[in-house]
């Protein structure tokens, strides 16, 4: 697995490419947002770290470039900022994961593991079609209706565990142990802003969402609701 780290903080990196490197992955750093860029648009990563406060380019912008460019690398946000509002900024912007500094190497590694797990695991995998939706694992694509829609890494997890389980109800505790991986540990309602993510770019306008909460349980996704 190779990962792209982007951080400013000399030592800070320096640990973290160690951490890393002493895990099995193998480790590109970049200490400004411009150099960041740069590597992520000319090699091929399982998931980048990025450093939201950077010079010459924040982690946002680099975050919102890949994005626009249709790179769906998985990415995971560092930053000293932990509001709500900080939080939702980057998840909108299209990242897959956000930790607050500081930090404990053993949830970076976790959050690392769970990014990158899937990555691994989907290559070789055939479409998955479901009703209007096919998911194309070598694009880490979704389709609905042969009309493309752009999704997160992390959604794209989550939309995934829902096709397999269409009309299944799904509790919250497998949705955050198939998606994010047993051993992460996951800032307040992650589940459920997901789930929120997933609504708006898959539901059609007046018609009910494909993804309905049971109450008390979690979630099920029916797809004769969206029709």
């Amino acid at each position: 697995m190779r990962i792209l780290l982007v951080e400013d903080e000399r030592r800070l990196s320096a640990a973290i490419v160690q951490l890393l490197k002493e895990n099995q992955y193998a480790v590109d750093a970049a200490f400004d947002g411009e150099s960041g860029l740069d590597l992520a648009m000319t090699n091929s990563y399982d998931a980048l770290i990025l450093d939201i406060m950077l010079p010459r380019m924040s982690g946002l912008e680099i975050l919102q470039t890949l994005r626009k460019e249709k790179l769906n690398v998985p990415i995971l946000l560092l930053t000293a900022k932990d509001t709500v509002e900080d939080r939702v900024t980057g998840l909108d912007a299209g990242a897959d994961d956000y930790l607050v500094k500081p930090f404990a190497n053993k949830e970076l590694l976790a959050r690392v593991r769970a990014l990158t797990r899937r990555t691994g695991n989907l290559q070789g995998t055939e479409n998955l079609q479901v009703g209007p939706f096919t998911l194309d694992f070598a694009t880490r694509e979704v389709q609905k209706n042969g009309q493309t829609i752009n999704l997160t890494s992390k959604e794209f997890q989550l939309m995934e565990l829902f096709l397999r389980n269409q009309g299944k109800v799904l509790s919250k505790e497998i949705i955050l142990d198939r998606v994010w991986g047993p051993d992460a540990e996951v800032i307040g309602n992650a589940v459920e802003n997901y789930v929120h993510f997933l609504r708006k770019k898959i539901d059609d306008a007046n018609t009910p969402s494909y993804i309905s909460t049971v109450r008390g349980v979690g979630y099920i996704f029916q797809v004769e609701r969206g029709r």
